[in-house]
C-alpha cells in the first residue's frame, strides 16, 4: 500500500535500542503498533526513534507526535488519547490534542517493569499488556498485566517466555510467546484464585515467532509472524485458512483488521511498509484454486 517516504527516514546516529537489538545496523525505522481507525486511517510507532506515524488513507505519512521513549504497542482511549506501551518508560498516556504525555504506570510492587512490549484494550476498558524484557526459553520471566479502569494492577502470568502480542476476543485473551513460537489461550476472567489455565491455542515453525496479534468480529485471529515474512489468519477455532507472505522484508511485526473486516493491514518493519490485504478476494482466490478441475 505504502511505504515510509525517504523525507521520514532517521538520519541520525544508531540509538541505544538499535546498538542492542540490531548491533551493527542503521534503521531508518522500526515500525510496531497498528491501529487503524473508522475512516482507514493508519497510526502505528517507530520503536527505536520515539515516534507515533500517521497514515492517511491515500498514503500520506506523518509524525503525530515524537518523545524520548521507544514505544513498542499503542491503543486508543478517547478520539484524541492513546495508551503506549513503551519499552524503556512503562505504561503511558498521550493527550494528542494537547500534545501532553504522562505515565500511568511505571512499574509494579515499587520495581520497575522490565520492558513493555504490546498491549490492547477490553471490551471491559480494561488495558492488558505484555512485560518481555529479555525473556526467553532459558529465561521464561516475561510477564502478561492487567490494569483496571480504576487504576488496579493484576499479575495475570509471571512466566512467559518473552509475551508480546496480546488481544481480547470474547471471554479470552490470546497471547503471542514470541519465543515458544507459539500463541497461547487463556480465560479473561478465570475462576482460579492463583494462576489461570494457559493452553497453546497455535504452534508455529520457522522464523522467531508471533509477534503482534488481531482478531476480528467472526473470532478469526491474524498473527504477525515475526521474521517469517508472513501473517497467517486462522478461523474461530484456530485452523488455518491463509498464510500471507509479504514482499519486500521478513520482519511482519504488526497486524489490524478495518473496521468493515474485509482488509487486513500488515507491517513489515524491515522495509518500513504498510501493506493492505482483501481478505475476500483472497479467499475467493483460494477457494477457486482448490476446487476440482472437471
Amino acid at each position: 500500500m505504502t511505504r515510509l517516504p525517504e523525507a521520514l527516514h532517521w538520519k541520525g546516529e544508531p540509538t541505544a535500542w538499535v546498538r542492542t537489538t540490531r548491533p551493527g545496523q542503521r534503521l531508518h525505522s522500526f515500525l510496531e503498533g497498528l491501529s487503524v481507525d473508522a475512516d482507514g486511517t493508519a497510526w502505528m510507532v517507530d520503536v527505536p526513534h520515539g515516534r507515533i506515524l500517521r497514515v492517511t488513507p491515500d498514503g500520506q505519512w506523518d509524525v503525530a507526535f515524537a518523545y524520548d521513549g521507544e514505544p513498542h504497542g499503542l491503543c486508543r482511549l478517547t478520539d484524541d488519547a492513546w495508551v503506549i506501551a513503551d519499552y524503556r518508560r512503562g505504561l503511558l498516556r498521550l493527550d494528542l490534542a494537547e500534545g501532553r504525555l504522562s505515565t500511568l504506570c511505571a512499574g509494579v510492587n515499587t520495581e520497575n517493569f522490565r520492558g513493555l512490549s504490546d498491549l490492547c484494550r477490553g471490551p471491559d476498558g480494561s488495558i492488558w499488556f505484555t512485560d518481555s524484557g529479555r525473556s526467553s526459553l532459558s529465561d521464561p520471566t516475561g510477564r502478561l498485566f492487567r490494569r483496571w479502569p480504576d487504576g488496579r494492577l493484576d499479575l495475570v502470568l509471571p512466566n512467559v517466555p518473552y509475551p508480546n502480542g496480546v488481544v481480547v476476543g470474547g471471554s479470552f485473551v490470546y497471547l503471542a510467546a514470541t519465543r515458544a513460537n507459539a500463541v497461547w489461550r487463556l480465560l479473561a476472567d478465570a475462576p482460579d484464585p492463583l494462576l489461570p489455565m494457559v493452553g497453546t491455542y497455535v504452534q508455529l515453525s520457522g522464523g522467531l515467532g508471533p509477534d503482534g496479534l488481531a482478531m476480528d468480529a467472526q473470532g478469526r485471529l491474524a498473527v504477525a509472524h515475526a521474521q517469517a515474512g508472513t501473517v497467517w489468519l486462522f478461523d474461530a477455532i484456530g485452523f488455518p485458512l491463509l498464510r500471507i507472505r509479504t514482499p519486500g522484508g521478513l520482519w511482519t511485526t504488526s497486524v489490524a483488521f478495518s473496521p468493515d473486516g474485509r482488509f487486513l493491514m500488515i507491517v513489515e518493519a524491515q522495509a518500513g511498509a504498510l501493506h493492505r490485504v482483501d481478505l475476500e478476494q483472497a479467499q475467493l482466490e483460494l477457494a477457486l484454486a482448490e476446487e476440482p478441475i472437471a
